[in-house]
């Protein structure tokens, strides 16, 4: 690989596009011929503001944001918003109904029980977490101030490969794991979030997407940092932002423009993540995946082989043939390899060619 770069298959912090880390280097020192980095400057100055507003712009433009929605840049990660969402909008009388589809969902929905009344309108744990719920499974109370589901979740593997509809009620996606990989109807939502140390940029910045009715609802009880009308009057400038990550996502989303959009990034990613799981099912029962074929994640593919001596072999190997991250999360074990968009192609034909190889040298 070029610049001696290793086979990133990390969870998040995850790859970046190897363009963007070469432009921030270039700019890393002397920001558009400033004199300062952009890690030096106020973020009050008509420079830093520039970035933050043509960052904003271009995730509306990428995603198609409809009219009547606002993009904030927060901190505190998707872990922060699990709070804030049930802070905001799980008033008195009111429910939260939550689609359990893993590790991800369930700390959402353990967050939003420290508010108010929270209930699974759906899950997957029947099939140990293996699909997601589908539209029929769905039962969502009268008394329902939103649901909420996670679009990808990067534990098990799996993903919606549609999402469900909750008719009236507002639906609130975590989008985390899976944002800009694919088109989506944001009009479907009334608020998306995302941490961006997957598929937007480096950890440090949440996006969030939020129809502006919503923000109306923000509680005056609830500290300032932790509502959303804060951030959406000051556009996203009440504090000191993260500057640097904020500016490190303006690049990503130059460079998925460039690239040819989301329709183009989500035949990328299923080009690439088909020469992996390709290999799973070809393999005889050699390499075992561990999510039903029809809630297969395009971001994080989760497999199993034969025996715990095996997989530690092959992590083993991996590691020794330059990749990395492969390892299964802890709760889960087994082996995982996350795609994100800006993982190469190159990279998933060399994984695919080294599955190919083990299993000849050990099958």
């Amino acid at each position: 690989m070029s610049h001696n770069r290793a086979y990133n298959f990390n969870a998040g912090p995850a790859a970046l596009p190897l363009e963007v880390l070469q432009q921030a280097q270039e700019q890393f020192v002397d920001f558009r011929g400033i004199g300062m980095s952009i890690m030096e400057i106020s973020h009050r100055s008509k420079e830093y503001e520039q970035v933050n507003d043509e960052t904003q712009a271009l995730m509306k433009e990428l995603l198609g944001v409809p009219a009547g929605y606002e993009v904030l840049f927060l901190q505190g990660g998707a872990s922060t918003q699990f709070a804030m969402i049930p802070m905001n909008l799980l008033g008195p009388g009111k429910s939260a109904g939550y689609v359990l589809t893993g590790t991800w969902s369930d700390k959402a929905f353990k967050e939003a029980k420290l508010f108010g009344d929270a209930y699974a309108a759906a899950s997957g744990e029947a099939s140990g977490f293996k699909r997601m719920p589908g539209q029929a499974e769905l039962t969502i109370r009268p008394d329902t101030a939103y649901v909420h589901l996670t679009s990808n979740e990067t534990i098990a593997g799996s993903q919606f490969p549609h999402y469900l509809d909750t008719g009236s009620v507002p639906l609130i996606g975590d989008l985390s794991s899976d944002i800009l990989s694919r088109p989506v109807d944001v009009s479907q939502f009334a608020m998306i979030y995302a941490g961006a140390q997957k598929n937007l940029g480096p950890s440090g910045v949440t996006v969030v997407i939020v129809r502006e009715e919503l923000l109306a609802g923000s509680p005056k009880h609830v500290a300032s940092m932790l509502r959303y009308d804060t951030h959406a009057k000051t556009k996203s400038l009440y504090n000191t932002p993260p500057v640097y990550s904020v500016y490190m996502v303006n690049l990503v989303l130059k460079w998925i423009k460039a690239k040819g959009g989301l329709a183009w990034m989500e035949q990328f990613n299923r080009d690439k993540t088909q020469l992996i799981y390709d290999v799973i099912d070809q393999s005889g029962g050699f390499y075992t995946g561990l999510v039903d074929p029809g809630s297969r994640s395009r971001m994080n593919i989760t497999f199993a082989l034969g025996s715990d001596e095996l997989e530690a072999r092959f992590l083993k190997a991996s590691e020794q043939a330059g990749f990395v991250g492969l390892k299964g999360h802890r709760d889960v074990g087994h082996l995982r390899a996350s795609t994100y968009n800006a993982v190469p192609l190159e990279s998933c034909q060399a994984l695919a060619d080294f599955m190919k190889q083990f299993q000849a040298q050990n099958g």
